[in-house]
């Protein structure tokens, strides 16, 4: 099966947070810090990158602070390797909750700080999530492997534009 990927056009000058999460201590789920390990020694201009277990509330001031948001996490079902697509507030949190959804944490964000960044969600197919151990799957590997050289790619800071031929910079004076 091919992977569902939308691109993401990242603009100048955008301030970019990758926030990756999952438990590594439990095979594939553990795809989401993995991928955000790789991602940080590649050090991408203006992108930051985070991993955290799971989402939680105060993820949404980090959230306003951003102009893109990609979100990663490991997929359960779903095309291989990967699922990237568009996502939105959506959601609220209940009282006392300890996990939640990206979408909520996005529209804490709008409700909160009155942020609306762009946001992609990217699920990474994993297949081994029934027992213990900080290894991921063969297949998960190559996954992992197809969505962060996809990242990287698509995460990589714009080109500027060439002058115009005619055009001088300003003088000072």
């Amino acid at each position: 099966m091919r992977a569902q990927q939308n691109s993401i056009r990242r603009d100048p000058g955008e301030r970019v947070l990758v926030l990756c999460w999952g438990n590594p201590g439990r095979l594939d789920d553990g795809l989401g810090p993995c991928l955000a390990d790789r991602l940080t020694s590649l050090g991408l201009e203006g992108v930051t990158v985070e991993s955290s277990y799971q989402l939680q509330i105060e993820h949404a001031d980090r959230i306003a602070q951003c102009d893109l948001v990609v979100f990663v996490d490991a997929a359960a079902t779903g095309p291989s390797p990967f699922l990237a697509r568009p996502l939105g507030p959506m959601g609220q949190p209940a009282f006392s909750t300890h996990a939640l959804e990206p979408g909520t944490v996005l529209a804490l964000a709008r409700e909160l700080y009155g942020a609306n960044p762009r946001a992609i969600l990217v699920g990474v197919r994993g297949y081994d999530f029934d027992g213990f151990g900080e290894r991921l799957s063969p297949r998960a590997e190559q996954n992992l492997e197809a969505a962060r050289a996809w990242l990287a790619a698509a995460l990589e800071p714009p080109i500027q534009p060439p002058q115009q031929a005619g055009s001088r910079p300003a003088r000072r004076h």
